[in-house]
């Protein structure tokens, strides 16, 4: 089934309040009722039969069967601080943790190729090739050992290892671009998501991403609910070599399974100043969701950049297929292009790089809020002092 859109916001005009009577209902039901609402209750049934109307697979059985996980997150030590991120089946944690550490290593040797060049552009087309070459690897390790840790072994103490990492840092090439076919895993072995990032006034953090995966999910909305259905399955690897519908390849970690989760890219992180958070930090974007929080810490810690500047500055990604291909947003000189094309690589705008939330407290200052000017997030200080 795909989602009318004329009919779904039929009658509708500039200005005028968009009402969801159905959903409004199924909220107080679940604030009412709890959980088992949502799995067991009023809202299971609804979504039950209009499963079974449009020939759809989900039971009521499934939903009663179905229970949230607590996973140990992704923690490492980087300019002093804790970062902390989200653990598999979401691929971001360790994908942050591995660019930050393999950063830390490679950082010298790439402050002296950085000195050694003349011109401005020839300085940022190297910070980005920079950073495209971490990034190949760290997608070349999801693809290949990343999954549902339920089902698959995920060898996390390894991926984020100061070893592994170090060793990983050793392929990078800082002079030309490293062949694709030849970036493998290191062991011998959207667009309509949304994210927020909250501190209160006593110092407690959320740092919370959830997903529909694509705009309007799979296009069903829930008679009676007035709630959309997400397409996550798309998540999966239908098959290894085969990219989803953001171009990233998976493999058989993260194959279709009953009762598995589906890798993702989400990357909720904050870190901590000793005991103290210090910065709340995610985004939307697919696939560019780790590359762009990456870019946003290194932009505040390693850069100096206050916290609008450091989710408004130009990022880059790379995910190493499509090969040697670049995406920039909002802009990059043509000077920088010009040099990037001359070393091989394909530069290419992409429309949606994600719209980062952040929140950070620099040590004996006051709480700064962001919301990058590329979404629609709104950012604000509304914290009293601690009584």
């Amino acid at each position: 089934e795909v989602i009318n859109f004329d009919v779904y916001f039929a009658g509708l005009q500039a200005g005028e309040n968009f009402k969801q009577p159905e959903l409004a209902k199924t909220l107080q039901r679940i604030a009412k009722k709890g959980v088992e609402e949502f799995y067991q209750g009023e809202t299971a049934d609804l979504l039950v039969n209009h499963y079974k109307k449009i020939g759809g697979l989900i039971s009521k059985e499934d939903l009663q069967n179905y229970t949230a996980k607590w996973r140990q997150p992704i923690a490492i030590e980087w300019q002093g601080k804790k970062v902390i991120s989200a653990p598999p089946p979401s691929s971001g944690g360790i994908a942050i943790a591995q660019l930050l550490k393999m950063q830390s290593v490679l950082w010298p040797k790439f402050q002296e190729k950085l000195n050694a060049l003349q011109s401005e552009a020839e300085r940022e087309a190297l910070r980005v090739h920079f950073y495209a070459e971490m990034m190949k690897r760290v997608y070349a390790d999801r693809a290949q050992y990343l999954g549902d840790s339920d089902f698959v072994s995920v060898p996390i103490e390894t991926l984020i290892s100061d070893k592994y990492l170090h060793n990983r840092a050793g392929e990078v090439n800082l002079t030309q671009i490293s062949s694709t076919e030849k970036v493998k895993p290191g062991m011998i072995e959207s667009p309509e998501t949304t994210h927020f990032s909250i501190v209160d006034a006593y110092g407690n953090a959320v740092s919370n991403t959830y997903t529909l995966n694509m705009p309007f999910g799979n296009g069903v909305v829930i008679e009676g609910a007035g709630f959309l259905m997400n397409n996550e399955m798309d998540d999966f690897s239908t098959k290894p070599g085969v990219a989803n519908i953001f171009g990233v390849l998976g493999g058989a970690a993260n194959e279709v399974a009953p009762n598995k989760r589906m890798l993702s890219s989400m990357s909720p992180t904050i870190v901590m100043n000793g005991d103290k958070v210090e910065t709340v930090v995610g985004t939307p974007g697919g696939s560019t969701i780790i590359t762009s929080v990456f870019q946003s810490l290194m932009n505040l810690y390693v850069f100096g950049m206050n916290a609008q500047e450091a989710v408004d500055a130009p990022r880059v990604h790379h995910q190493l297929f499509p090969k040697n291909r670049i995406s920039y947003n909002p802009e990059i000189s043509a000077e920088v292009a010009d040099e990037l094309t001359l070393m091989g690589y394909e530069v290419k705008k992409h429309n949606y790089m994600g719209d980062v939330q952040l929140l950070c407290k620099p040590e004996n200052e006051h709480w700064e809020a962001a919301s990058d000017m590329r979404g629609r997030g709104v950012s604000g200080v509304l914290l009293k002092a601690r009584p």
